[in-house]
């Protein structure tokens, strides 16, 4: 199984022999790389049907190559049928083929975690769903589940049902994984918890940290209910060769009476991929840093047409692609950094994340088709100004247009959002228009990706922090960011926009500490504007609170109430009326005075 892409469709494809439906790869070392800075482990695999008619067991393994290993990892599942649903054998075929394939399938920016249960929360709806259409709706398709994802130094389980995941680690056995039965005699107990049971899946997830020479023992209830768990960890530990462990725990569990199918995975942990500091600097630094650039020279087919920006960090230029004629932009990173594993990796990591964002309101990264001789990459060329550029030139835009405005970012931001990346530096400088005011969302050197973030380095990553005045005030705290910490930069724009002024004033340019955070005090942005009606200074103030947890969860809740009035935003009898809806007080007035000049002009005219 050394192309765990080749595994992966001959085992959905031509399955093994009818009374053992597994995934067979061979019992082998899988070496990915002549260096120890891969993960590398040891797999041996067995089923039987026992006294069953038939097996309704399925487990597998996929070991991918590189660049897979390292962005999404190594996946094991075993599953047991429910013999008294439907069919069982398809439940449990179903549950890990499905989640093997699909696992490899999405996206490299998302977690091991979001990637195992978008998978499962499909899987167990299409099981409910198939058997609600049958004539035993009542049975299901019913399958245990349990999945190992090694993925860096870091172990992921995924667990439901009464299927087991051990782990002996310097000798010590531990169970890892609870069952999901209930006990309703000393003789009789049922499943409350299985893949297909219900419409809503409950996951059991726990995180871990691998060391070399751990041994991970997956097992269906043919076995466990069988065997004793010392019985189990000397059968694993006496066996070096993991496939006659394996297959020595399916003998073991079957002369012990086991009455039902018996499957046994046993995992090695051989080597993580730990790198040493000097390693990691080589790997990153094969392509040096562009020199300094000016119009008219090329770089590697691209001509310089002129320099557009520079920084203590970056520099881009606008260039021409030699071969086609197409306009570019290039980014090319700053001298001053040659020497700074982090900067390095992080300037890398920022053409990683824009290949990966497909959307039109997000500045593309164009692939390079000719050989690289430098560090920089190459982005599509927008013909326009930055959103501050146009902010100066509209001074008090209309709310509609506004709007408008803020849609079309948030569709570009809820591309990041979707692929588990947070942006962390979005303000007007990092938004673009070009001359028909489609917005474009640029800069990713700030982007925090989850699912790389899970990948173990010896380099020390610096997050970045956007400025201040649009930075949401957990980041200055030293805490994690979320996507409400995008919606809170999100609103602060759309303050500005609306006001030409910022929810806190410059207060957050100062802002040190959790008591400062506290202190800060929205300024109404009717005070700035008074065309703007109270519900929508609600959505704004929402967006931009302080605490993350008191913001909106989603990019579309804060859009909807950017243009619906929300109820809950209504009822502040404190501000005056001619605040809460200056258009109504005047329109009334209007009347008013209409009405007024009419009677007077009856009057006269009798």
């Amino acid at each position: 199984m050394a192309d765990g892409q080749k595994l992966k469709k001959t085992a959905m494809i031509q399955l093994p022999r009818s009374h053992c439906r597994i995934f067979r790869p061979p019992n082998r070392r899988y070496p990915l790389s002549a260096m120890t800075t891969k993960l590398n482990v040891t797999i041996g695999q067995h089923s039987e049907q026992g006294l069953k008619s038939e097996n309704q067991d399925f487990h597998g393994a996929i070991i991918p190559k590189p660049p897979q290993l390292d962005t999404k990892g190594i996946a094991i599942a075993i599953a047991d049928g429910v013999s008294s649903s439907i069919d069982g054998r398809e439940a449990s075929q179903t549950a890990v083929g499905s989640f093997l394939s699909d696992y490899y399938s999405t996206p490299d920016s998302w977690t091991a975690k979001t990637s195992a249960h978008k998978i499962l929360t499909a899987i167990n709806s299409w099981l409910y769903s198939k058997a609600q259409h049958t004539e035993h709706a009542t049975r299901g398709l019913l399958t245990t589940f349990s999945a190992l994802v090694l993925k860096s130094t870091t172990g992921h389980i995924f667990h439901v049902g009464d299927s087991r995941i051990y782990r002996i680690q310097r000798h010590n056995m531990e169970l890892l994984t609870t069952d999901h039965r209930r006990w309703v005699s000393n003789e009789k107990n049922f499943l409350n918890r299985a893949v297909g049971i219900d419409i809503h899946l409950d996951i059991d997830y726990r995180k871990l940290t691998l060391e070399p020479g751990d041994l991970y023992i997956l097992t269906t209830d043919g076995v466990h209910d069988f065997t004793s768990d010392n019985d189990i960890q000397r059968i694993v530990e006496e066996n070096h060769d993991l496939q006659t462990a394996a297959e020595k725990l399916v003998q073991f569990a079957l002369e012990g009476g086991s009455n039902d199918n018996i499957t046994a995975q046993v995992v090695r942990i051989d080597t993580l991929p730990v790198q040493d500091t000097n390693t990691a600097i080589k790997e990153l630094t094969q392509l040096p840093f562009p020199p300094p650039l000016e119009p008219g020279m090329v770089l590697d087919g691209y001509r310089i047409l002129k320099e557009i920006h520079a920084s203590k960090r970056t520099q881009v230029y606008k260039a021409e692609d030699t071969e086609s004629g197409q306009t570019v932009i290039i980014k090319t990173p700053s001298v001053n950094y040659d020497d700074e594993p982090a900067y390095i990796e992080g300037f890398v990591r920022e053409e990683w994340a824009g290949k990966r964002i497909n959307n039109s309101r997000v500045l593309k990264v164009i692939e390079q088709k000719r050989k690289r001789n430098f560090l920089y990459y190459v982005m599509e060329y927008v013909d326009g100004q930055t959103l501050r550029d146009w902010m100066n030139q509209h001074s008090r835009p209309d709310i509609k247009e506004v709007r408008l405005l803020v849609e079309q970012i948030t569709t570009g931001l809820r591309a990041f959002h979707r692929l588990e990346m947070l942006h962390q530096d979005l303000k007007p400088e990092n938004i673009m228009l070009d001359a028909n005011g489609t917005v474009k969302i640029i800069d990713f050197g700030s982007t925090k990706i989850a699912g790389i973030a899970e990948i173990s380095s010896p380099i020390e990553r610096v997050e970045l922090l956007g400025t201040k005045n649009y930075t949401a005030p957990e980041y200055l705290l030293g805490q994690p960011g979320s996507n409400r910490s995008d919606i809170f930069s999100l609103g602060t724009i759309t303050y500005e926009l609306l006001t030409g002024k910022l929810p806190y004033g410059d207060a957050l340019d100062r802002t040190e500490g959790r008591r400062a955070v506290a202190n800060l005090k929205y300024q109404p942005s009717y005070h700035h504007n008074p065309m703007i009606p109270v519900w929508m200074d609600g959505a704004l103030k929402k967006a931009v609170h302080p605490e993350a947890k008191q913001r909106y969860d989603t990019l579309s809740e804060f859009l909807h109430d950017l243009s619906h009035p929300n109820p809950r935003f209504m009822g502040d009898a404190s501000v005056p009326l001619l605040e809460r809806n200056p258009v109504a007080v005047w329109r009334g007035i209007s009347i008013a005075l209409a009405i007024g000049n009419g009677v007077l002009l009856y009057f006269l005219l009798r």
